[in-house]
């Protein structure tokens, strides 16, 4: 690493004593945080299938044959009609997430000089060093395992799985195994889930070099070794585990722990290293632990090392699943919102810089799951609205995709947007890449369709109405919640549809064409701002950390400051009166996403300052859903590498604009490897002196190139690079 380069990892010199400092590694599949006292070193195991089960219904509830009554009150000006529109069942949870159990490694009190922890984010191995000793681990992309080895003359150890983590129940059938191998011991711990055939399994495999291994039940204690491996893997399951067979498969494992980071590094690395952003940070600063950066808050070196934990932690947390809204990671059974997929806003934020940051796996892992949920989407089209097609539920465990989280305030099942709003991302995939997944094809079909059969109620002009309607999560100042022509519903319904018969030419085009032709288009208020709701009468309820209404802005290109102008001042009329409400960090983040598109660096460097000031990060640098480090929540972490690629480049299927929303404070910079709609590869440099960016098209293609000097097209022939340089921006 040169003092010139940006910063790929981080470190502190000190222990983490709550687990929200310790240090991050996963493949996607598994997680494991690292934390502790030197003596009593902690590594907490994950996995994103591990949710418990809490009884609840996860049927939709059966309200289509209500459906029409109901439409005939809210139009009939009735603002609470939709508060009785349930099945009069109480508000329920999806099924919590939570950790599986620690693997504690305890050594004989003694000092430990020069103690010094590290994450290196190009390989995603935790290191920690102490006098007399070492420890390293990593979560293996090759193997799908924990891979952890300490090494030093002479080790002794005490190492045991422990299942009491704060809020773990009281009632876990909790059950230990302990048994010698030839390489060294097998451990397993199994944690059934109280009145429930379901349980999660782990099982670790000790390979000792040197010394002796003996049994003290439930672990094992390790005296005069050079090195130990250890590998583990933990399952949720029915019944009970074959601990002996995943013993053999861990077995089958053993090699060299480089040999088993090769492997690994060979498919983290490449991915990790796609995209990287520099700010000619001060190299001083650059060299800073972690937790001393983010008391410099305005540093350029520390918004380059949240750029770069941004992207490892995203990389790291999509897998199985896109990242929870604790990314793959708790020390806690009594996460927040059940650390749950909350689709209304949280998941497409954390996941936005998946397409241009070159992270194609954590879109996989994004259509991955709706692909699994599809049927249940379907479910919930049919249950509540009496439709085909698809409708996609607000929250999610990862197990169902049902509609059964909701409640009075939170009328989520009256939610019609979420489908396009969960598909959107992929379909940037795909302009991206210049192909079409045919799974997504096929996915906007369905939406289509549930729009076909459930936009049939018209207005007095003879426009369609979206009725029922929600704006999630905020409500009319003069009407309830649950309403009609929510912006972000109107929006959604016309880019489905659009977007549907793009992909499916012929008569099933026509009809959803002339669909959406027939919606109303958005309304402005009397403050000038594009209103939230389009129904006259509606009052717009601005303190709110939400912003679906602005959905046309970001990630839509349906309002923009070239194509509508008129909407646009509208839309930044709306972000200027919009309230933080509770301060939220994804509340910010967004307003920065929205305030890049229109153009206003400013308020791009506000939102910025609200979560750089507002302590939102650990030291881990994972960060929190409220400021002063309140709620563990990956909503900062993994948003804030979109925000500062928006303010640097953006990009549409036509379009390039390169340094929308710059903040004064990022005078100068380079952004190298970020991806576009278009299909090209591009990396931008920036200075007082000017610009430079080189262009790479994957494809040929004509676009129109936006900068402060103003628009130009260029035509980009594909596999010949494009050089653009600006003397003044």
């Amino acid at each position: 690493m040169t003092d010139s380069a940006p910063v790929h990892g981080t470190w502190e010199p000190h222990p983490a004593a709550r687990w929200e400092d310790g240090f991050l590694s996963g493949n996607g599949h598994h997680g494991a945080l690292v934390f502790g006292d030197p003596n009593d070193e902690r590594v907490v195991v994950t996995h994103h299938t591990l949710v418990r089960p809490n009884g609840r219904d996860p049927r939709p509830p059966q309200l289509a044959a209500d459906l029409p009554a109901l439409q005939d009150r809210l139009l009939a000006g009735d603002t609470t009609a939709a508060e009785s529109f349930t099945d009069g069942r109480p508000l329920q949870w999806v099924q919590p997430f939570h950790p599986a159990f620690q693997i504690r490694l305890r050594r004989p009190p003694g000092d430990c000089r020069g103690y010094r922890r590290d994450v290196d984010f190009t390989t995603g191995v935790v290191s920690t060093t102490c006098a007399g000793w070492a420890g390293r681990l990593f979560v293996s992309r090759a193997d799908d395992v924990i891979v952890q080895q300490v090494t030093g003359p002479g080790l002794t150890l005490d190492i045991d799985l422990d299942h009491r983590l704060p809020g773990a129940p009281a009632g876990l059938g909790v059950g230990h195994g302990a048994v010698l191998t030839p390489e060294g011991a097998l451990l397993s711990l199994r944690a059934r889930y109280p009145d429930s055939d379901l349980a999660c399994t782990g099982v670790t495999l000790l390979a000792v070099t040197g010394g002796t291994t003996t049994l003290t039940p439930p672990g094992v204690h390790v005296e005069g070794a050079r090195s130990v491996l250890l590998l583990t893997r933990v399952h949720r399951h029915t019944g009970e585990l074959d601990v002996v067979g995943e013993g053999r498969a861990l077995r089958d494992l053993l090699t060299g722990y480089d040999e088993l980071l090769g492997r690994h590094a060979a498919l983290h690395r490449s991915a990790y290293e796609r995209v990287t952003l520099g700010l000619a940070a001060d190299p001083a600063e650059r060299a800073l632990p972690g937790s001393e950066l983010l008391k410099r808050p305005r540093s350029a070196a520390l918004l380059e090392r949240l750029f770069a934990a941004g992207r490892y932690h995203l990389l790291s947390a999509g897998g199985l699943f896109p990242p929870r809204l604790t990314g793959l990671w708790t020390g806690d059974w009594d996460t927040a919102w059940s650390g749950a997929f909350t689709n209304d806003a949280n998941l497409n934020l954390q996941t936005a810089s998946a397409a241009a940051a070159a992270l194609p796996e954590v879109t996989e892992a994004h259509a991955s799951l709706i692909q699994r949920q599809l049927p249940d989407w379907r479910d919930n089209a049919r249950a509540v609205f009496g439709t085909r097609g698809a409708v996609a539920p607000a929250h999610t465990d990862g197990e169902s995709g049902h509609s059964y989280h909701f409640s009075r305030e939170y009328p989520l099942h009256l939610w019609t947007a979420g489908a396009d709003w969960l598909l959107k991302p992929l379909v940037d995939h795909d302009e991206t890449h210049g192909t079409r997944d045919p799974r997504t094809t096929a996915a906007l079909a369905e939406v289509a369709l549930f729009y076909e059969d459930f936009l049939t109620r018209t207005d007095e002009d003879g426009r369609l109405v979206v009725v029922p309607s929600y704006s999630p999560e905020n409500r009319p100042a003069n009407a309830s919640w649950g309403t009609l022509n929510a912006a972000m519903d109107l929006s959604a319904a016309r880019h489905a549809l659009r977007t549907a018969a793009a992909r499916h030419p012929g008569p099933d085009a026509d009809r959803w064409l002339a669909l959406a032709d027939r919606l109303p288009p958005h309304r402005i208020n009397e403050d000038g701002a594009l209103a939230e709701w389009a129904w006259p009468g509606l009052e717009d309820s601005y303190d709110h950390r939400h912003l679906s209404h602005l959905y046309g802005v970001w990630p839509l290109d349906e309002i923009t400051p070239y194509d509508t102008p008129g909407l646009a001042a509208a839309a930044h009329r709306a972000l200027e009166l919009r309230g933080a409400e509770n301060d939220s960090a994804h509340g910010h983040l967004h307003h920065a996403l929205i305030a890049a598109r229109l153009r206003d660096a400013g308020r791009v460097a506000h939102a910025l300052g609200q979560v750089l000031d507002g302590d939102f990060f650990h030291a881990s640098l994972m960060s929190a859903h409220y400021p002063n480090r309140n709620v563990y929540n990956a909503d900062a972490a993994h948003t804030l590498p979109a925000v500062l690629i928006e303010m640097l480049v953006q990009s549409t299927p036509d379009r390039l604009v390169l340094l929308p929303a710059l903040p004064t404070a990022y005078p100068s910079g380079a952004l190298r490897g970020v991806r576009t709609r278009f299909g090209a590869e591009i990396d931008l440099t920036w200075s007082p002196d000017g610009v430079a960016a080189v262009i790479r098209p994957g494809r040929t293609n004509r676009v129109e190139l936006r900068t402060s000097s103003g628009a130009e097209s260029l035509h980009l022939v594909a596999g010949e690079d494009h050089v653009i340089t600006l003397r003044a921006w």
